[in-house]
């Protein structure tokens, strides 16, 4: 996040820049902010402010195009035209906040006019949609009509029902409590224009055809609640009476319909969706995780969350503790304390420093909960391993925001020698690191980093020259570098040696 603000001069109007590569797609956000002494609300977005966001999201598209920026922003533009060089396809959501109303609809015909089709999606964020992520969500108590036969079953403490609902009533739900209806879901909606999935569905509602066939073609809705209740003696078409209630699947799929019915009105009542609706206890908050995770595989999820009582995360989190540190295994809003790591950060740190895999530490980051996670967090990863490899990757990190041109992708290259450089001092292998010998390689680290850094920026260089052999050092190229694994092979082989 830190590293995402780039406000300043020659900030091409950018004040914020976030991407993540997912699959063959680069998703990047941008943000711009303005606000006004006036504290009525009434003021538009700015237009100038609008144009100079079209000049920004039309920079990244042409990976060749000379721009003048500063320092933090140039290594970020860069970063991502490197990936759309490389053939990843740019997917930009643009937003435009002020604690004011939303552009004027000359500033709508310059956006129209830039045609930048379904790459770019532009969105608004005022006071209101400020004021109503802030505020915590009311439970929600309310009533479903079912459509035809419902199945009730009871698993110990806990029912199940799965029966079938209209898009209609979908569309009404969500209409109605809108963003409160997903606030344990763990993915918010993506839109039309960005995902392939919600255009799916969008199609099929669309098409009169195939209308009644959603049914078929959808996963349904999952929903957990306190309490459900419904009249028993009554054979079909329920009214279900629903206390507590959230939606932690299909999220993606009530906005789509909210947004389709908005368009085609009530020809959308012929399409039906399937309905699973748990009642569990109102504290049983691991079993709503659990669910969560379970159900929601079709979009990416914030897997670090899921994994916070995983028995490796919690044996992790007792033997840091014992070493004097904390570490937090899901996500906070308090601000992080010098003795206290998160989970991403130690994921990050132990996959550069121990695993070699630098490379992947920063532009995988999405895997660390996921595929990588068995590479990560072994059997035998202690606590000790853990805070070392958080510490160094803390100082590679801090170096990295003042460092030479060449390391300004390449933090965990350094904080992997430097990794190799401790253990050398130690006369160790990694295996061997543990709470017994934990205070002497604290030591180490903090009395001998600068060397340390040193030492592997000069290993970087010299390995870098002998890679481009005379070519220049763009940052477009260097970036594409440090996230190939050659320049891993040519450092680790050079120390084995």
């Amino acid at each position: 996040t830190v590293d995402g603000v780039v406000d300043g001069a020659d900030d091409f109007g950018v004040d914020v820049l976030h991407y993540e590569p997912v699959g063959n797609e680069i998703e990047i956000q941008i943000i711009q902010g303005k606000y006004r002494r006036s504290l009525d609300g009434a003021a538009a977005f700015p237009e100038n402010g609008i144009a100079r966001m079209i000049d920004a999201v039309g920079a990244l598209f042409d990976p060749g195009r000379p721009l003048e920026l500063n320092d933090r922003l140039a290594r970020r533009v860069e970063e991502i035209r490197s990936f759309i060089k490389e053939g990843y396809f740019p997917r930009v959501t643009a937003i435009a906040a002020n604690n004011g109303v939303i552009w004027t609809d000359k500033a709508q015909r310059r956006i129209d006019a830039a045609d930048f089709g379904d790459r770019a999606e532009w969105r608004h964020l005022g006071c209101r949609e400020i004021l109503a992520a802030r505020r915590d969500p009311k439970p929600i108590d309310t009533r479903l009509q079912l459509a035809g036969q419902a199945v009730v079953e009871s698993f110990d403490f806990r029912r199940a029902l799965t029966g079938r609902i209209s898009v209609s009533e979908l569309a009404r739900l969500t209409d109605e409590y809108n963003s409160r209806l997903f606030a344990r879901n763990t993915r918010q909606y993506l839109g039309l224009r960005e995902n392939r999935i919600n255009q799916a569905i969008a199609a099929t509602l669309r098409e009169p055809k195939d209308r009644p066939n959603f049914y078929f073609y959808n996963h349904g809705i999952t929903m957990v609640c306190s309490r459900f209740a419904y009249n028993a003696l009554q054979k079909e078409n329920w009214k279900i009476k629903l206390s507590d209630m959230q939606i932690v699947n299909g999220g993606q799929t009530a906005r789509t319909v909210q947004e389709m019915a908005r368009k085609i009105g009530d020809e959308i009542e012929s399409a039906e969706v399937l309905v699973r609706i748990y009642e569990i206890q109102p504290d049983d908050d691991v079993f709503v995780e659990a669910v969560t995770f379970a159900t929601n595989s079709r979009n990416p999820v914030i897997l670090r969350d899921m994994k916070a009582n995983h028995s490796r995360q919690k044996n992790l989190a007792a033997s840091i503790e014992a070493l004097g540190y904390e570490y937090r295994t899901k996500r906070d809003r308090r601000p992080i304390a010098p003795n206290e790591f998160t989970n991403a950060a130690v994921a990050e740190a132990i996959l550069a420093v121990w695993r070699k895999q630098p490379h992947r530490a920063r532009f995988r980051d999405s895997q660390h909960f996921g595929a990588l996670y068995e590479t990560i967090f072994t059997e035998d990863l202690n606590g000790a391993q853990a805070v070392t490899a958080a510490l160094i990757y803390r100082h590679a990190e801090n170096r990295r925001r003042k460092a030479p041109e060449f390391l300004a992708y390449g933090a965990g290259f350094a904080a992997m020698l430097m990794g190799r450089y401790l253990l050398a001092d130690m006369g160790i292998a990694i295996d061997r690191l543990d709470h017994r010998n934990f205070d002497r390689a604290r030591r180490l680290v903090e009395e001998r980093y600068s060397d340390y850094l040193e030492q592997a920026e000069r290993k970087v260089a010299g390995a870098l020259d002998r890679l481009f052999n005379g070519r220049e050092k763009t940052l477009q190229r260097l970036s594409a570098t440090f996230r190939r694994g050659d320049l891993v092979e040519m450092l680790t082989e050079e120390d084995d040696a």
